[in-house]
């Protein structure tokens, strides 16, 4: 319960701070998009991540709500162009900016976001200003990088589980890690901490993401919050297609091959027998595994870190529930 209210603490202080930095002015079309997307909700993940890494290094949580707020803003701007590229109607159950707008708008509008993002690194000192917007470019590269990379695959047959990984690693995992190097870097933690905290957030980032590809396979509908068997029905080639294709024999390998290459009106029959597959492959058991494998590494960052006891338990705990989702 307390953990619960903690995050709860952060996730309010930050709402404040968004509402009081992000008024309409005119133009009204280029800053209402902006509005309209910032206030879709989501769980606001990474500037929490900010303010309570900040905290934790024993910096001021005020100091670090500029940071957070550029993080949320490239986050939803890279939201509102990823929607275009997908050709999204929806946005966590809201008509999406391009859509409710139109295409350009939502180009200009997202442009407009990733400016403002830079923007409120300018409240820093100029050290401070230096080193943040530094990390904050090499993350936004890489996230460009990351959906590149996804874009490429869906049209490549040989993609490889190392590049999957490193996919993941760019497109969610970096700005995971950024958000809480930039509490350290706001705290002025040493720099073994700051690189510490950031490897903590990009491992535990990527055990995220894997979990999610699993969970789209095999997740309770009723507590997954999305579609399951989605990856599938579109053809995505996650961790568990690519592992299966590795280490199923030739009947299997040609029948899933074959199954991700249509895309029938009903794909009730297409899903179970591609999780079938994935089940007898062994695919399934080595997602889990690798799904550990970068959580332990996490939590190895997590036990060098030269922090008190309880503030590595409030680290412990956020990533346990991050992962503890119903399978």
């Amino acid at each position: 319960m307390a953990k619960t209210q903690f995050i709860d603490r952060y996730k309010d202080q930050f709402l404040a701070h968004l509402e009081k930095r992000s008024q309409v002015t005119e133009p009204k079309n280029l800053y209402e998009p902006i509005h309209y997307i910032l206030g879709l909700g989501g769980k606001r993940l990474r500037p929490i991540l900010t303010l309570m890494t900040t905290e934790l290094f024993g910096g001021k949580v005020e100091e670090a709500m500029d940071a957070a707020l550029a993080i949320e803003m490239f986050h939803n701007f890279s939201l509102v162009h990823d929607d275009i590229m997908d050709d999204a109607p929806l946005r966590r159950g809201k008509v999406t900016v391009h859509e409710k707008w139109d295409i350009n708008t939502g180009i200009l509008s997202g442009d407009a976001m990733l400016i403002l993002s830079y923007q409120f690194f300018e409240s820093y000192p100029t050290d401070m200003f230096k080193e943040l917007t530094k990390l904050f470019s090499k993350t936004a590269i890489e996230v460009c990088e990351g959906q590149q990379y996804d874009v490429d695959f869906e049209t490549r047959d040989d993609v490889t589980i190392p590049e999957y990984l490193k996919m993941i690693e760019y497109k969610t995992s970096v700005l995971v890690a950024a958000a809480m190097k930039m509490g350290a870097i706001i705290a002025k933690a040493p720099e073994k901490e700051a690189t510490a905290i950031y490897e903590f957030g990009r491992n535990l980032g990527i055990a995220f993401q894997l979990q999610d590809d699993y969970l789209d396979a095999f997740g309770d509908p009723e507590t997954f919050g999305k579609q399951v068997g989605g990856d599938i029905m579109e053809n995505k080639k996650t961790f568990l297609y690519l592992r299966s294709l590795e280490k199923a024999n030739k009947q299997d390998r040609e029948s899933l091959q074959h199954l991700y290459s249509i895309k029938p009106e009903d794909p009730t029959t297409k899903v179970q027998a591609v999780k079938s597959i994935f089940m007898q492959s062994g695919a399934v058991e080595d997602a889990k595994s690798e799904i550990e494998s970068y959580t332990q590494k996490a939590y190895k960052t997590l036990r060098e870190l030269n922090l008190p006891e309880a503030s590595k338990q409030v680290l412990r705990q956020f990533g346990e529930s991050l992962m503890q989702r119903t399978v």
